[in-house]
């Protein structure tokens, strides 16, 4: 019996126990592809992720059908599961997609912001500010899905952010290397001040513009940084 299995629990404990078990492996599975330390293309290995959580491999399978659902995995009939490969075409429409939806969300922001909306944001900008000073891309990555997540936590409704989410996840197979210079980072940032400025004087109409501009803006980036694999 494996130690994730123990003989004793009812049976009621022992589903509740694996479906938890399940979702702490799915987060870690997607935290290591979202990170890049499962590269896309990679076949997934299911005993080897078992063995690195200390779980049985069934929570290990469980978890990557749920990833394969998300669009971060595909399964080939009699081969495995591996990290899905987004082509270049890809990924631009799924630039655009984020970009109708980060505008929506900020120009509903800008109309009616919930209370300390500017504060939280303007944080962020600033710490993304002093992380392209001290040319750390890691930080500034994370501070900048930190940014994002604000604006449709704050401006938009749950579906939308589902979407948002799901269209984030597939993009960071690869995004962050469009965010690795310092100046691209300015140039990012800057990009994120004028939404906050627009939000601040409350104007939805050049929110929604200037979020547009910025989703686009990320979208020239990558495009500049891809090279074919």
């Amino acid at each position: 019996m494996s130690p994730d299995q123990p003989p004793d629990l009812p049976a009621e404990l022992l589903l509740l126990r694996t479906r938890s078990l399940t979702s702490v492996a799915a987060q870690e599975i997607e935290r290591l592809i979202v990170s890049g330390a499962i590269p896309a293309g990679s076949r997934l290995n299911e005993q080897a992720l078992a063995a690195r959580l200390g779980i049985s491999r069934g929570p290990v399978r469980e978890a990557v059908r749920g990833l394969e659902r998300q669009g971060l995995v595909v399964t080939v009939v009699n081969q495995g599961s591996y990290v899905r490969s987004i082509s270049a075409e890809e990924a631009l429409e799924l630039y655009d997609l984020r970009a109708l939806l980060t505008g929506q969300a900020c120009e509903r922001l800008a109309a009616a912001p919930p209370p300390a909306t500017v504060p939280r944001l303007s944080g962020l900008v600033t710490r993304m500010e002093r992380a392209a000073e001290a040319d750390d891309a890691p930080g500034y990555y994370a501070l900048n899905l930190d940014f994002h997540a604000a604006l449709l936590e704050l401006g938009a409704g749950p579906r939308a952010q589902r979407i948002y989410d799901d269209l984030g996840k597939e993009l960071n197979l690869f995004r962050r290397r469009a965010l690795v210079q310092p100046e691209k980072m300015r140039e990012s940032n800057a990009e994120h001040a004028a939404i906050l400025a627009a939000i601040h004087a409350g104007d939805p109409v050049a929110a929604r513009a200037a979020a547009e501009a910025h989703v686009q803006g990320g979208k020239r980036r990558f495009a500049a940084s891809h090279t074919p694999l």
